[in-house]
């Protein structure tokens, strides 16, 4: 598996990973995605900002996530202080065939090792309540459960808050 900075190439084959992971989302009950979002302008930003990452098995982009200091204004409803810095993994996205090869690990280890290069001590991450996958894999990679949020761009839903910290 290689873990690189994705490329305005790298864009249509995204946006397939993200069509082949939400019928199963919106299926089990996790309204977070749908067809408006993300979107190609969403990852268009992320590459232009040098935070999206892709994961590769085979030449095929096989994961992405995007990982940002971009806090969320809604996040200190977990009690948070955003004006801490903090890398934040955001559209974290595996494709089903590859689910349980460690790639959304690898991704969030790569969240870390960001992290650890320009000397942030924490990390953060949200969650749909319906996603019950992510919500058994955060813990095992050290993040703790921060409370529950609502986002104003996503209304409606609920989110659950995770962070990590490296001190």
């Amino acid at each position: 598996m290689l873990i690189r900075l994705a490329t305005f190439n790298d864009i249509p084959f995204i946006m397939q990973l993200i069509a082949g992971v939400i019928p199963g989302m919106i299926a089990s009950g996790n309204l977070q995605w749908d067809n408006a979002y993300p979107n190609t302008g969403v990852f268009t930003d992320d590459i232009a900002q040098g935070c999206l990452w892709v994961a590769e098995i085979d030449s095929l982009i096989a994961g992405v996530a995007a990982i940002t200091t971009n806090q969320e204004p809604e996040y200190a409803q977990a009690g948070w202080d955003i004006t801490e810095t903090a890398i934040v993994t955001h559209r974290l996205a595996v494709l089903p065939r590859y689910r349980g090869r460690g790639i959304a690990a690898a991704l969030l280890q790569q969240a870390e090792l960001e992290a650890i290069s320009r000397g942030i001590k924490t990390l953060r991450i949200d969650t749909n309540m319906h996603n019950q996958a992510t919500q058994k894999l955060f813990p095992k990679l050290g993040y703790i459960f921060a409370g529950e949020i609502n986002l104003g761009f996503r209304p409606g839903l609920t989110f659950y808050c995770y962070e990590k910290r490296l001190d």
